[in-house]
């Protein structure tokens, strides 16, 4: 909204000083870059963000694999994982159990896993990722999470590019005022001893 009544300086007025010019012209910029900058920038982010993602998730496809597990012991105690970590979000309502399963390399294996099964008793069947020796790990990211990732980035960087024109148009306004007082300033000065007196042509 700054950006649009900076403009307004440019309209014909006698008055019209240079510094009504320069901050028609930093008005113009900022809006400028908020228009079609920032979508540019975001776009070419969330491009960026999503190659970079989709290349992570076939990584990790590549050496993830799914595996079918088998409880043994479901009487392990609940472990706590840090809240607002992308573990926390995968073990929300999950269990921690002792399980057995075969690794890629068909070598058995038991360890401590997590499952979301809501009854996990000994014998039940439930899926687990991992690596290349079958030990446990988290699932790899999906198309989903990127598109939603590579999205966030993409807005992030838009409202970035938003904040740094309007930020540039804030100093040069500032800067502006304050050349526009003190112009003043020596003007008053100028005109103060004199200002009132007869003969003056004040």
């Amino acid at each position: 909204m700054g950006a649009i009544r900076g403009i307004w300086r440019w309209r014909g007025n006698p008055l019209r000083r240079t510094t009504d010019l320069v901050e028609a012209w930093a008005a113009l910029v900022a809006l400028l870059l908020m228009a079609f900058g920032a979508p540019l920038a975001g776009l070419l982010a969330g491009s960026a963000a999503h190659d970079a993602l989709t290349r992570t998730a076939r990584q990790q496809l590549a050496v993830r694999h799914r595996v079918t597990a088998t409880v043994l012991d479901a009487s392990t105690a609940v472990v706590p994982v840090p809240a607002g970590t992308r573990a926390a979000e995968e073990h929300d309502g999950r269990r921690r159990v002792l399980a057995a399963w075969t690794a890629p390399d068909g070598t058995g294996r038991r360890a401590h896993t997590w499952t979301n099964l809501r009854d996990p008793e000994p014998g039940r069947r439930f899926t687990v990722w991992t690596d290349v020796r079958g030990r446990p790990v988290a699932r790899p990211l999906d198309g989903g999470e990127a598109a939603l990732q590579a999205g966030l980035a993409g807005i992030g960087a838009a409202l970035l590019t938003i904040a740094i024109a309007e930020s540039a148009r804030r100093v040069t306004l500032r800067r502006l005022t304050l050349r526009r007082h003190r112009r003043l300033d020596r003007a008053w000065e100028r005109a103060g001893p004199d200002w009132g007196r007869t003969g003056t042509g004040s």
